[in-house]
């Protein structure tokens, strides 16, 4: 088990992240984590990477036609 030490950065507390965990996770500046508080747990993981629209239209099979009825169908969430 590691420990470190809290620190003032404006407003804020940071702490530093051990670099074993950098590396197994191939973490660096900039990386984003998913945060969760359980109880008097925080736990920090990797965030899963959602992939960006340029990936997912790449990803579309080439010819794939639209579903009939598609734009009369009603919205299901937070569509824009």
């Amino acid at each position: 088990m590691f420990t470190a030490a809290l620190r003032r950065s404006g407003g804020s507390l940071i702490v530093t992240i051990p670099q074993a965990y950098v590396e197994q996770n191939h973490l660096g500046a900039g990386s984003r984590v998913a945060l969760e508080i359980a109880g008097d747990e925080l736990k920090l993981k990797p965030a899963k990477q959602r992939p960006t629209l340029s990936e997912l239209l790449a990803a579309t099979p080439k010819g794939a036609e639209r579903v009939q009825g598609w734009d009369e169908m009603p919205t299901a969430g937070k569509e824009l």
